[in-house]
């Protein structure tokens, strides 16, 4: 069954205009992150603002598990590439922390400063730091444009090493944007710098993903059409070439509560994502 035909792409990329209530963002996630990153930072187990580069947003956060060190967990903030930083998400990092994780979440530069393939060597950059430091096995996520970051780190012509490709676990991609034709039609397409070029060679769902890769796209089941789309399209399209892959709607969850359960390290989100 084919979906409907969509008139305005503007309309559909937008989301606080469709969910309810949508002004509590986003000071829903900065007090929580705020209060976490206090209370590791009391207990010894925050690292902030670790430089990986010389641009002033070229800074990550790490925060640290109690006991035996399982890997390195990554969270990739969206914002579509042009808003937000690592300090907005610090307690989404207390799931993969409390199953015995070492979390970084970078900061990364933004647009129009930035490309987006700029952007993604920043996000590269900063993997490449955290894993020279954390061993172990690597499990990346990352939300609607960060999900397109880290999906984007398993392309065969990712700007990462192989050694650390090689490392990562398992991906999982929350509301991604996979396929970046469909913003050409959108206002945003100026400040991302995007055209048709750019969109074809920096869309996932268009690359070809390293072996070996395993992938699992999570979008909430009230989403925007778009993003539910772009949810099953990636994981329909990198199963055909080869690579691990499951789709999940979330029952109930929007764009913006979507990632509330990584914060808790018995969800399901949390349990799939470590698995």
């Amino acid at each position: 069954m084919f979906g409907q035909k969509v008139r305005d792409f503007e309309i559909a990329y937008q989301n606080g205009a469709h969910i309810a209530g949508s002004d509590r963002w986003p000071d829903a996630w900065e007090g929580p992150a705020a209060a976490y990153r206090e209370r590791m930072r009391a207990e010894g187990r925050a690292e902030l603002d670790i430089a990986y580069g010389p641009h002033a947003r070229h800074r990550y956060d790490l925060f640290l598990p109690k006991d035996r060190l399982r890997g390195l967990a990554v969270f990739v903030h969206g914002g579509y590439w042009m808003a937000f930083d690592k300090s907005t998400w610090s307690h989404l990092a207390e799931g993969a922390v409390a199953q015995g994780f070492a979390a970084m979440l970078p900061s990364y530069r933004l647009a129009p400063e930035a490309t987006l393939r700029d952007i993604a060597e920043d996000v590269s950059t900063a993997l490449e730091a955290a894993a020279a430091r954390i061993e172990g096995p690597l499990y990346l996520t990352g939300h609607s444009a960060g999900g397109h970051l880290v999906t984007r780190m398993v392309c065969e012509d990712a700007p990462l090493s192989r050694a650390v490709q090689a490392r990562i676990a398992h991906v999982v991609s929350l509301s991604g944007v996979h396929d970046l034709r469909p913003l050409l039609e959108t206002e945003m397409r100026e400040t991302l710098r995007l055209d048709e070029a750019v969109a074809l060679r920096e869309s996932p769902a268009l690359l070809r993903p390293v072996r070996n890769t395993r992938l699992t796209c999570w979008v909430g089941g009230a989403e925007r059409a778009e993003f539910r789309r772009q949810n099953a399209l990636l994981a329909n399209i990198w199963t055909g070439l080869g690579v691990e892959t499951f789709a999940w709607e979330e029952p109930d969850r929007h764009h913006f509560d979507v990632i509330d359960d990584l914060a808790d390290n018995r969800s399901l989100l949390v349990r799939t994502w470590l698995s």
